[in-house]
């Protein structure tokens, strides 16, 4: 029998902003969970990019990861992701190889396609932006090579991306489609597919990456994650109450509603009222989360990740209490035996 895969554990955090709360205690939260995570063992720190987004206080990963790296020790610290089609190449470059030069061995430059926002709000951060396909291809192509000390026989050869340091951050796309992971295989980076966006059709993505991936300078066999919702509580009627809030976050953000994360007395009362079309969204919005004890969260990621062939899994916890949020990564921990770091 083959053994079986040590799971790792990483975080995504979109610094989610409860109803009621603000978005100053929201990133005091990614800070306190940032510095838990590295207590318990977890591998890697993502933050989000959303912009135009009164319930998510983190439109600028490039900000936040290095105040988070200098509070930390050990977790690697990236960007879940920037959204590339908004900025320079060149600048994106610069921008992490500062930060990889401030914590060496310690960024991720996490990088995505879609837009993050609305459509007004992304043409309001670049104008020229068509979210054409050969341009983020283009943008990739030069990322890479601006990365790798300088665009080689093109007429940017001149343009030396600065600091200059022994290492570079580490490749990552993040993608809810197949596309991405295509592009992830040519370039030879690592492949995260967001499950908690869309929770069909992951694995085959995962394995077309996987069976066509070329090694890079930095990658030399395929990495590959994917990232959940995850609602682990001490009983199956703490995590059902979660359940209930994530329900209606999910539901009002499809609909446009800027609520923030809701109570469980404000969840209740949503269920309440819930029209037949509202029920069958949150009943396939549960495919993007796991939620139980913590026998019974292991149980259904594991599944996941032999349907991934992947020994890593991003984990994505939104609660209002942030003393429940805490406790769901501190039971995950425990449930896979991460080794405290002190």
């Amino acid at each position: 029998m083959a053994e079986a895969k040590k799971i790792k554990l990483s975080v995504l955090d979109q610094s989610p902003v409860r109803a009621g709360g603000t978005p100053e205690q929201a990133l005091k939260e990614t800070l306190q969970l940032a510095q838990l995570a590295d207590q318990l063992g977890y591998t890697r720190y993502w933050v989000s990019e959303h912009h135009n987004s009164l319930g998510l206080a983190g439109p600028s990963p490039e900000v936040l990861i290095p105040y988070l790296a200098a509070h930390t020790q050990h977790l690697r610290v990236g960007s879940g992701g920037v959204m590339l089609p908004h900025y320079s190449a060149l600048k994106v470059a610069q921008n992490f190889r500062l930060l990889e030069a401030l914590y060496p061995n310690r960024i991720d430059l996490g990088i995505g396609r879609a837009p993050g926002t609305d459509r007004k709000t992304a043409a309001l951060l670049n104008p020229y932006n068509q979210f054409n396909e050969q341009d983020f291809v283009d943008q990739l192509i030069n990322l890479d090579r601006y990365l790798q000390d300088g665009l080689n026989g093109s007429e940017a050869a001149e343009v030396k991306v600065t600091p200059r340091s022994a290492t570079t951050p580490e490749r990552w796309l993040l993608s809810s489609s197949g596309q991405s992971g295509v592009f992830a295989a040519h370039f030879g980076m690592g492949f995260s597919f967001a499950h908690f966006i869309n929770p069909n059709g992951g694995p085959e993505m995962m394995h077309a990456y996987q069976t066509r991936f070329s090694p890079s300078a930095l990658l030399k066999q395929p990495a590959g994650n994917f990232g959940i919702f995850v609602l682990c509580a001490d009983t199956e009627e703490k995590a059902e109450e979660l359940q209930l809030s994530m329900d209606m976050l999910m539901l009002h953000i499809r609909q446009g509603k800027a609520s923030g994360v809701p109570s469980l007395e404000t969840a209740k009362a949503f269920y309440a009222d819930l029209e037949p079309d509202e029920l069958a969204h949150v009943q396939y919005n549960r495919q993007r989360m796991v939620s139980g004890t913590p026998a019974q969260v292991k149980a259904k990621l594991d599944a996941l990740a032999e349907a991934y062939n992947v020994d890593e899994i991003v984990i994505v916890t939104i609660t209002y209490d942030f003393q429940d949020r805490l406790r769901s990564y501190e039971l995950l921990a425990q449930a896979y035996g991460l080794e405290p770091r002190e």
